[in-house]
This record gives C-alpha cells, sequence and structure tokens, in this order.
C-alpha cells in the first residue's frame, strides 16, 4: 500500500478504463469545465494534462478508481479526450471485491449516493465515467464556492455535503429555471449559522 502521498505515473491510462467512485456529478459544472478545455489552445493542452494528473487507487483486477475530479474528466470525455496521467493513492488489487468497495467506504473514498441525496448499494456505483447522472445540487455547491459562499478545503466530498444542505433549503423546480438566481440565494444561506458545521463555513459567528 502506498503511505498516502501521490505517485506520478509515467504512462497515461484510457478513460474508458476508469471507474467512478460515486454516482453523480453537476452537470452544469461539466459544461463549465468543458467550454474551458475547448477554448483553450490546442498546444496548451498537454501541459494542462500534465498538471492535472487524475487521483485513482488501484482496485481488483488492477482497475483504476477515481476518487477526486470526477466532473473533469467526464467533461475531457464529452470532449473526445481518450487518456488522461494518474497518480496512485494506493494499490489495493490484491483485495477482494467486497472487501476494497468495504475499504474504500470507510476511508471515505466512496460516495454511493443519487441524486437525490440518497445512500445505494455498492452496486449503483456507474462502471463508466460516462454513465454519471446529474445532481443539480452539486452544480450549485459549486458555482456558490466560486462566488465565495464557503471556502475550498481537503475534505473529500466536501461540495456533497454543501450541496445535500442546499438541497433542503432551495426547490428544485426554481433551481432549474432560475440557477444564477438561486446561487445569489444560496450564498447567503451558506453564510448563515445553519451552515456552521459544514467544512469550508466562510460566515461570521454571532457568539
Amino acid at each position: 500500500m502506498h503511505d498516502g502521498r501521490f505517485e506520478p505515473q509515467l504512462h497515461s491510462v484510457a478513460i474508458s478504463e476508469l471507474r467512478p467512485t460515486q454516482i453523480t456529478v453537476g452537470f452544469k459544472e461539466v459544461a463549465r469545465k468543458r467550454h474551458e478545455w475547448g477554448v483553450r489552445e490546442i498546444k496548451e493542452r498537454p501541459d494542462f494534462l500534465g498538471r492535472h494528473m487524475i487521483p485513482v487507487v488501484v482496485g481488483p483486477k488492477g482497475r483504476y478508481w477515481i476518487v477526486d475530479h470526477h466532473h473533469l474528466v467526464l467533461a475531457l470525455h464529452e470532449e473526445g479526450v481518450e487518456h488522461v496521467f494518474t497518480s496512485v493513492l494506493a494499490n489495493l488489487s490484491q483485495l477482494k471485491p467486497s472487501t476494497f468497495l468495504t475499504f474504500m467506504d470507510n476511508r471515505n473514498w466512496l460516495h454511493p449516493f443519487d441524486e437525490k441525496g440518497h445512500r445505494q448499494g455498492y452496486e449503483a456505483l456507474p462502471q463508466h465515467i460516462g454513465k454519471l447522472v446529474d445532481d443539480p445540487y452539486r452544480s450549485l455547491a459549486g458555482a456558490v464556492r466560486r462566488a465565495g459562499g464557503y471556502a475550498k478545503v481537503d475534505t473529500p466530498y466536501s461540495e456533497f455535503l454543501w450541496a445535500d444542505f442546499l438541497r433542503g433549503r432551495i426547490k428544485r423546480s426554481k433551481l432549474e429555471a432560475r440557477f444564477d438566481h438561486s446561487v445569489v440565494k444560496a450564498v447567503a444561506i451558506a453564510n448563515s449559522e445553519d451552515a456552521k458545521y459544514l467544512p469550508g463555513w466562510a460566515g461570521v459567528s454571532a457568539s
């Protein structure tokens, strides 16, 4: 097992071989990353990929499981990119599948929650990056962070925690109809004392 530091791989890995460790992404976030890639000069793209290696865990049968940057990988896949560079967090290829998934879950390297925020069985995890489904609240959480609603932190899946927090406070119909307006409202909510327990909270405590 690796000691916890990223171990860059000198070879590229086919995106088609990468296994997601979550069920959902925010499609608006994916679209934003697709746009950023699309306007990037072609000569700059290899350097970008070299600076954005995808953290993975090697699982049973030598499969690569992504533990971060699902939005970027899906965006690159939809833009026709076939390979990315990876960095290995751990090699757990010796484990049985059930033991591997339990270990990953206990390390907080899995997030098997659907687009409604409900936990699902491990079998619900998609086997291909292109099978991820949309959770608009994940897009909202990303937009709120960029707007200064909370700080970026290293806590795994922190934006999913914010997505679930906002899910119960902003109606999906309003989110889908008026996304930008919902972001403004969500920033105010994110700065409230109700969100004080969440990672990266940037509000001002009354106490």
